[in-house]
Parts: structure tokens; sequence; C-alpha cells
């Protein structure tokens, strides 16, 4: 989560930014703090005999000039940093070409619903992964379906607001391969902490792959027991969530059509396999407290079976 060393135009400019203001105000207060020792050494010795002797204080010397190459280099200084400033806005502001891909990203309490848009229906839902090829602009468009969230993907791209009833737009670049962590900076209920995501840069042949099997349907349940499971899931779960080719079309919670090519729960907040994902089935409550999805409580075998589905959702 480190904002200092970043892998993308988007976010150099506001590290660049960083590390000079950094270097700025050290500097400056290793300039206070040498002149404070100066005065504190060079003070002028009290001769001895009452403080009423002492005579008024005059100026000598030409301590003035001091003022002026302060106010002079403090005028330049801060009239570079105003123009590095709005160059880094400009570059933030958006990317140099056009983008290649466009992604919907709605803050819910507290997850991440992800729409990616293609031409000719080839759109789809997917929820808490963000995936993106290596090297190309994405823009970003950032909405809010409760209250007020914030997209923050540090290495990739600074803070923006997500309002309930306002599309803000932003757009991210990753420059080489890799999975970066974001994060919901607003403060926005019991599970805040607990509202991440995981952004996967990825060469632009793995990106079109992953994006050919996002549109096509799951596999058939292979087994009984999933079989089973599927049953299951169409009646306690459908209502709630969507899987892509079945009956299940629910929009309240995360769209689970590729469940299982996931690699965390819950927003990024326990890993995803068959252990974490049957506590997460049976007693999600217990896992993130204040979450909306219910405490289901199935007996053992049905809850073996529904993880065995889910499961097969690749």
């Amino acid at each position: 989560m480190s904002y200092l060393t970043t892998n993308g135009p988007a976010a150099d400019a506001a590290a660049r930014l960083g590390w000079g203001l950094i270097a700025l105000s050290s500097a400056v207060i290793v300039i206070i703090f040498g002149l404070l020792l100066s005065a504190l050494f060079r003070r002028r010795p009290i001769p001895p005999g009452d403080v009423e002797t002492l005579g008024a204080i005059g100026r000598k010397g030409t301590g003035l000039s001091f003022i002026y190459v302060g106010t002079g280099f403090s005028t330049l200084m801060l009239f570079v940093f105003v123009v590095w400033s709005l160059q880094a806005l400009g570059t933030v502001a958006g990317p140099p070409e056009s983008p290649g891909l466009t992604v919907q990203v709605t803050g819910h309490q507290y997850w991440w619903e992800v729409r990616y848009i293609g031409a000719g229906g080839r759109g789809f839902l997917t929820a808490n992964e963000i995936h993106i090829p290596v090297g190309t602009p994405v823009r970003v468009e950032l909405s809010s379906a409760d209250v007020i969230h914030s997209f923050w993907v540090p290495k990739l791209v600074g803070k923006m607001q997500m309002i309930p009833g306002q599309t803000n737009v932003t757009w991210m670049q990753a420059d080489t391969a890799g999975d970066y962590r974001g994060e919901c900076t607003q403060l926005c209920g019991l599970q805040h902490a607990h509202m991440a995501m995981v952004v996967i840069a990825e060469p632009a042949a793995a990106f079109t792959a992953w994006w050919n099997r996002q549109l096509m349907p799951p596999a058939s349940a292979g087994t009984q027991l999933a079989a089973d499971g599927q049953r299951i899931f169409q009646v306690r779960c459908a209502s709630c969530h969507a899987v892509l080719g079945t009956d299940a079309g629910g929009l309240v919670g995360p769209n689970l059509s590729h469940l299982a090519g996931r690699q965390t729960l819950g927003a990024d907040t326990i890993p995803n396999d068959p252990d974490h994902l049957a506590h997460w089935v049976n007693n999600a409550q217990d896992v993130k407290p204040g979450n909306a999805m219910p405490a289901i409580e199935l007996e053992p075998s049905d809850q073996s079976a529904v993880v065995a589905y889910l499961e097969t959702l690749e």
C-alpha cells in the first residue's frame, strides 16, 4: 500500500511531487534548526550588573538580510511547487492517449461491484478484483450504491470519492504486471477496514484470455455433490447472487459467476479456499460482522454440497 514507490503514470506524478515536498519540508526543518542553534551559540554575552543597567536593545549589523534572503527563497520555492503541482494535476486528470478499456466500479457496504464495458454486448459483472492489461490506460468510472466511499490503489492511482447519485471519473495504468492492493479510504461503516480490493495487471494475452473466460458460463456441476449444492444454492442464495448461465439472477450481493477464480473472499478479508469458503457460506457475520449477508447456518452435508458447487465456478 506504499504510495512512495509507484508502478503507473497516474500515480508516478503524485509520488514525485510527494518526494519533492518531503525534501523541501526536510530542508526547511534543517535550515530553521541550524539558524536556531546559531542564535543560541552566538548570543551576545550579558555583562555583569543589574538588568536595568544593560540599556536599550539596539540593532547591530545587517540582520535584515536574513529576512530578505529567506523571503525571496521561500517565494521562489513556492512558485516552483505551484507549477509542479499544476503539472502533476494535469497528468492525473487524464491519460495521454485514449483509454483502451472502461471499468465501472460501484462501492457497496462493504464490497466492490466491477462492471466491464465491452462492445457488442461483451461486457460482464464481477466483484472485488479488477483485471487490467499492462501498459494500457484504463478509464475508471466511480459511483456508490449507498454511502460515500473512496477508491484508492496507491501504486496505480490516487484517491477519489465515490458519491451516491454521482459518477466521478479517474484512470489508471500499470507499467508492470503484478497484484496491486486497493482500499476504501472513506469511513463508510462497521467493516470499512475490510473493504479492500486487488487490481491484477497482466500481459495483454493473459488479460484477453481472462476476459473471454468471464463471458463464458461456468462448467456444469461434475459430481452429484456439486449438483446438490447447485440446487441448494438456487433455493437459499439465488435471490441475492447471480451466476451466469443459471436461473440465479440476484443483484443484491456480488456476482459469483467465476468465484472460484478469485483470490479472496469478502473483499480481500479471507483467502478463497474450501475451508474459508465453508466458514463464509455458513456464517458470514462471524467473519465480517455488519455485512449484508445473513447467517445461513446450513446442515453440514448441505454446506459441503454448496461449497463443492461454488468450487466449480471457475
